[in-house]
């Protein structure tokens, strides 16, 4: 009973602060971090990617739309300022006037560190002047780093420095590289937990589900950057594996071959990749080669072996009772 009055009574001092009534929201958190949006502009993709000593900052700073732009809100963090941002660009607005909009009645505009980018790559940033130090930030062509709360005021430079420097990486890859310039400067006061990295197209096409083209997130991690870069490696092994089912599609079995295999180099204890690919060749009369890739599969894990079984009953495994049989007593 004490500690729940003693929280009651925290929460109405809280309530009663001015500044505090004037800005925070139970639902927004206190995002101090890092962060970038930048374009590539051969290819028109967009991306925006942060890391902070926040649980599941993703959620909270990073924001984009295919063929619209990024947001990225953080410090005393403005959760709506990431649909409303992408609206305002929807809607025909720059990226200036978006941040402007969203400013311009905005009560708690002195501790709020926003950045938008359009999909013309233009950039608007504001950092409020009573964001935790070191606070700052610095645009560039088509892109624009900013960070609150830092170890130092060299963390933004060098990602900026490290943006520029590595413009032959692909958009992913070099925010990636600007996130790690700014841990290697001591990054976020606080120490590290979470990072996300979402890349959008230049151009929306279906729908959402086809224009991310990348979404990551470390939600909780003691090395949140070690573990976003590994699940970005891992998702292009998957694209590889994507790109051999299209082979598969078009009859082009050197070309399948191909990318399963640079899948599987990527990742070569991945048992799922190799399954597939042996599930593919034997599609394809190649019983022999599935044969030797599946026998140490079901070894390290008989239940692919019950798996496989399961596949012709759907269409997925298209063998003979003799082959299916021969596959099954390995």
């Amino acid at each position: 009973m004490l500690l729940k009055y003693l929280l009651s009574l925290l929460l109405l001092v809280l309530l009663h602060l001015p500044v505090a009534a004037q800005f925070y929201s139970a639902t927004d958190p206190l995002a101090h971090t890092f962060s970038i949006v930048a374009r590539d502009p051969a290819t028109g993709e967009m991306a925006v990617a942060v890391q902070s000593h926040w649980f599941s900052v993703g959620t909270s700073v990073s924001w984009g739309e295919a063929g619209v732009g990024v947001v990225a809100t953080q410090s005393f963090t403005n959760k709506s300022f990431g649909l409303r941002g992408l609206a305002l660009l929807k809607s025909g607005k720059s990226a200036q006037q978006a941040l402007d909009e969203l400013l311009s009645n905005d009560e708690g505009r002195d501790v709020r560190q926003v950045a938008i980018l359009d999909n013309q790559g233009r950039v608007a940033v504001h950092t409020g002047n009573k964001c935790v130090d070191k606070a700052g930030h610095i645009t560039g062509n088509q892109f624009s780093v900013q960070a609150n709360m830092m170890l130092s005021d060299k963390v933004w430079p060098a990602m900026a420095k490290a943006f520029e420097q590595n413009a032959k990486l692909p958009l992913a890859e070099r925010v990636l590289a600007a996130l790690d310039a700014a841990e290697a400067q001591g990054g976020d006061i606080r120490g590290r937990q979470s990072a996300a990295l979402l890349v959008v197209r230049g151009k929306a096409t279906e729908g959402p589900w086809a224009d991310r083209l990348v979404d990551l997130r470390v939600d909780d991690s003691a090395a949140p950057l070690p573990e976003l870069r590994r699940l970005l490696s891992l998702h292009r092994a998957y694209e590889h594996m994507n790109a051999g089912d299209l082979a598969v599609e078009k009859n082009d079995m050197p070309k399948a071959i191909q990318e399963y295999e640079a899948a599987e180099k990527m990742f070569p204890k991945n048992l799922e990749m190799k399954y597939w690919h042996a599930i593919t060749l034997a599609n394809k009369q190649q019983v022999p080669a599935a044969i030797a890739l599946l026998r140490p599969i079901f070894k390290q894990e008989p239940n692919w072996r019950v798996l496989t079984e399961r596949l012709p009953k759907v269409g997925l495994l298209t063998v003979t009772d003799a082959e299916l049989k021969q596959i099954l007593a390995l």
